[in-house]
């Protein structure tokens, strides 16, 4: 392996690390501020606006997966959840893995990449949020009557709406401006990986 290469996958892996650590601090920090409505059935995850880093580079992707994976395990804790918080480890880190591939994929059209997030968190999350919260005592469907048990259809609906809505307004209030800036400054080609070394740099 050559100097260059090995600088190469040193890069990769720091932007990753740092990637992973800013996106699962940054949730951590939305769960103990903001409690339910960072997980629960009604979410405003303002660290989902994060997920535009993967427009700029691929390394977001498992960045992002490894940041989401890692704060909801701290949440298992945090929450209370259990052996139950595990489905939100692995289907909720599932989505932003579905949510980065699509936001890279169509990183050349910033307003319908971030569609992403809001499609995959929506359809994934609402199928095992039920379970998630009569296990830590919600036998009803939030701001209803309705009883969960046997409404698994209804409830789902409900998280898919929900879900969806919380998604939309972080992601195209929040994650589509914080894109543009990152755009107009260098940190854009750092993350690309575009940046000139000062070596070169200073001998052209």
């Amino acid at each position: 392996m050559t100097n260059n290469d090995s600088l190469a996958r040193t890069e990769h892996i720091t932007r990753i690390a740092v990637i992973a650590a800013l996106y699962a601090s940054t949730t951590l920090i939305c769960i103990l501020f903001l409690g339910g409505l960072a997980w629960g059935p009604v979410q405003f995850r303002l660290s989902e606006a994060l997920c535009v880093l993967a427009m700029f580079t691929p390394d977001a992707i498992i960045g992002l997966t490894l940041g989401c994976a890692i704060a909801n395990l701290a949440n298992i804790a945090i929450s209370g959840l259990g052996t139950l918080g595990l489905l939100d480890v692995v289907f909720g880190s599932l989505a932003t893995l579905i949510a980065s591939i699509w936001l890279w994929s169509l990183r050349d059209r910033p307003t319908l990449a971030v569609l992403g997030p809001v499609v995959a968190n929506a359809v994934i999350i609402p199928a095992y949020l039920p379970l998630l919260l009569q296990g830590l005592g919600f036998y009803t469907i939030p701001f209803t009557s309705i009883s969960l048990d046997g409404a698994y259809i209804p409830m789902y609906l409900f998280g898919l709406v929900s879900t969806a809505i919380g998604e939309a307004v972080v992601l195209y209030l929040l994650g589509l401006p914080l894109y543009q800036a990152i755009e107009a400054t260098p940190l854009a080609d750092r993350l690309r990986g575009n940046a000139v070394p000062a070596v070169s740099a200073e001998k052209a």
